[in-house]
């Protein structure tokens, strides 16, 4: 490039460029060496439309050629989007992404709770009036209980416990209520009427006290289960 006759240029000296001259030399070098260095069919945002003409889908620009769009992707404008889609990217990257597939079950963190013992309870043995199955009515005092808990109850059979060797005999009535350590009851191994009126329970949230009764299931009512009409008895016929 000529620099000569130009004002503050000394004789035979190459002159002084402008901003313009300076920002055109420095955009022809940066082309030429992208020419050398870069692999222009690698670029995802290189793109060549119908007229001949290429396009950088990032920044919406058209250029004439190659090396116009060389020297666009070593300008500020360029490397500002590209900065901006990485930010963008490493954002949607930390988002929780939903899995695809069944949903999982969501597992609660288990908490650290601070055992204070075991609470009192009193066992009375029961019977039904009126079909004599006899059952048991669990009374559990729960002084100390953690706000806004209530006591849960489930029926454990002989091989889910590791405290006991397993006996088919009995089973187990586990009672659970936070901060108190869990008990459980050995009771028969026999089938609980879950009928309505046989199996319930009830909190009483001024007393602190969990009561529970149930009853087994007696020869008479297993013998008749699944049918549809009740059984009766004949009655007794009279003798002269």
């Amino acid at each position: 490039m000529d620099f000569q006759n130009r004002v503050g240029s000394k004789i035979r000296s190459g002159g002084v460029a402008s901003a313009s001259e300076s920002n055109v030399d420095r955009r022809e070098r940066l082309r030429k060496l992208a020419l050398e260095t870069i692999d222009i069919s690698k670029d995802p945002y290189f793109m060549k439309n119908h007229l001949g003409s290429y396009e950088c889908k990032l920044c919406l620009t058209l250029h004439t050629n190659e090396g116009s769009y060389l020297a666009h992707t070593q300008g500020k404008k360029h490397q500002t989007n590209l900065a901006r889609r990485a930010a963008k990217e490493s954002k949607e990257s930390n988002m929780i992404q939903p899995d695809v597939g069944p949903a999982k079950p969501m597992i609660t963190p288990r908490r650290n709770i601070i055992k204070i013992g075991r609470p009192g309870y009193r066992i009375t043995k029961v019977r039904d009036p009126v079909t004599r199955q006899l059952g048991f009515l669990y009374q559990i005092q729960y002084p100390q209980i953690a706000e806004d808990v209530i006591p849960r109850h489930r029926f454990m059979g002989a091989y889910e416990q590791k405290i006991e060797p397993p006996n088919n005999a009995y089973q187990y009535l586990v009672v659970a209520a936070e901060p108190y350590e869990s008990i459980a009851f050995k009771i028969q191994s026999h089938k609980v009427d879950e009928a309505p009126g046989k199996l319930w329970t009830h909190w009483d949230q001024d007393s602190k006290q969990f009561s529970l009764q149930f009853f087994f299931k007696n020869e008479r009512t297993t013998m008749f289960e699944g049918m549809g009409a009740t059984p009766t008895v004949a009655p007794p016929t009279a003798t002269a």
